[in-house]
């Protein structure tokens, strides 16, 4: 049912409270906020709201809230308005204005920086965001120095981010569980290594070059060499050279039980190395879990699992050792884990924002580090190699020589000029090897025997 009340405003005080009495069980409701306000300033303006007593400016209140069908809250807002401005207008529409801190400019740096270290986890690209400022004095990273984890991936999931990089998460490999005889323990030392093969895959019959992955277990120090064959011709020259290339003494050397490692001559070099020689336990899992971790998120993640020809193995091993192996110890954090020990004794590892850091901070802020470094190698020259470049110019230059190197493997592939393959004698590389232990003598009976003549029958 629908009732029009003409001249309401011209009720007296004791009217409106006879008509609330009477009403109390009925409900008005106007149509439209226009009608709405056009009724409350009528009213207002008839009864001289201002100058009545607070008694009587109740009985106006509960009048229009009656009338109107607005709450009382709503109606005491619009009378304060009313008095202010003598009239009852609706309000501009206004939209809560945040103050921006971070500028479409920074955005595109964030991504400019995401692009050049291939998307590290929030935590990494934080850290370096704060050393491009901090350390190497960069000021258009000075807001960006202040940015935390969670408002990275904010930015990250941002419509101006997605403009400018697109990326695109591939199906990652799951890394197999290697067990280990017996685990190295450190003890906050550095110099125990962590060393895994990775293959390059096979195609069409072909096999592509071996990537030799180390890692030392307290500052995740990691050199990378590569080689085309895990033959001991081809990889003792590669591990020598990359235990060349730490700058700390060398003490553990941890492997799985594949045969490219656990042999002979091997073990004769790193015994004249005076370096310890451990090998995997069974069902332990997590023992070498550290250079499994790198062998998907560092080799896998820059060399991808395309074919490339084996005799690439010396054009990608000098990439590792002139662009690779630097940035990766002196301008990529790496997570270091906080064990908490609850009360039930279960441990759990947790990585905290501030924990991480490059492996050269990780190797100076050991307790006497000096003391580890090999003879002739000082800290002023660690510092200057850190301090040549900063974290995203490093970054720059080696994704430019990869993309050179991998351009050019590609074209190999289709016909295009391929590397020359040095000599076997010098391993892959063509370095020149140094004497090791004689391989020892194996029984009598071992199958691939030949007896000298005279001496016997020769063995198939």
């Amino acid at each position: 049912m629908t009732f029009q009340v003409h001249e309401a405003e011209r009720l007296g005080i004791e009217q409106m409270r006879e008509f609330l009495q009477g009403s109390r069980h009925l409900e008005f409701v106007l149509q439209g906020k226009a009608a709405v306000y056009q009724f409350l300033e009528r009213v207002l303006q008839a009864q001289h709201y201002d100058r009545r007593s607070r008694a009587e400016r109740g009985v106006v209140r509960a009048y229009l809230a009656k009338l109107t069908g607005l709450s009382r809250a709503q109606t005491t807002r619009l009378i304060g308005r009313w008095s202010q401005t003598r009239q009852v207008r609706p309000l501009p529409p206004h939209r809560p204005n945040f103050p921006r801190r971070y500028r479409s400019s920074d955005i595109a740096l964030l991504a400019q920086v995401d692009a050049a270290h291939e998307d590290l986890s929030g935590p990494a690209i934080r850290r370096i965001l704060q050393r491009e400022y901090t350390v190497f004095g960069k000021a258009e990273f000075e807001r960006l120095a202040t940015l935390s984890v969670s408002h990275l991936y904010n930015l990250r999931r941002s419509a101006a981010y997605r403009r400018r990089r697109v990326r695109v998460e591939t199906t990652q490999g799951k890394p197999v569980s290697i067990a280990e005889r017996r685990r190295p323990e450190p003890q906050g030392q550095p110099g125990y290594l962590r060393v895994d093969t990775v293959h390059q895959g096979q195609q069409d019959g072909k096999a592509g070059p071996y990537h030799i992955n180390s890692v030392d277990t307290v500052t995740q120090w990691e050199v990378l060499g590569c080689c085309q064959a895990i033959s001991e011709n081809h990889l003792l020259p590669v591990l020598e050279e990359m235990l060349a290339q730490y700058p700390f003494k060398i003490l553990g050397f941890h492997s799985d039980n594949g045969s490219e490692y656990l042999n002979y001559r091997v073990a004769a070099m790193l015994n004249k190395l005076l370096v310890e020689f451990t090998k995997s336990r069974p069902c332990r899992s997590t023992d070498n879990a550290l250079v499994e971790g790198k062998n998907g998120a560092v080799v896998r993640k820059h060399m991808g699992y395309g074919l490339i020809g084996s005799e690439w193995a010396e054009e990608i091993h000098s990439f590792y050792r002139q662009h690779l192996n630097p940035y990766l110890n002196y301008h990529r954090p790496c997570g270091f884990a906080t064990i908490e020990v609850n009360p039930r004794g279960k441990r759990r590892r947790r990585y905290k924002a501030d924990d991480y850091r490059t492996p050269y901070e990780k190797l100076t802020a050991l307790p006497k580090w000096k003391q580890h470094l090999k003879r002739g190698i000082t800290a002023q020259s660690l510092q200057q190699r850190a301090t040549a470049h900063s974290d995203t110019e490093a970054a720059t230059l080696m994704q430019k020589a990869k993309t050179e190197l991998l351009q050019r493997a590609r074209c190999s592939r289709a016909g295009g000029p391929r590397p020359l393959v040095t000599p076997l004698l010098g391993g892959a590389r063509g370095l020149k090897r140094r004497p090791l232990a004689p391989h020892p003598t194996p029984p009598l009976n071992t199958p691939h025997r030949k007896e000298k003549p005279g001496k016997g029958p020769t063995q198939p």
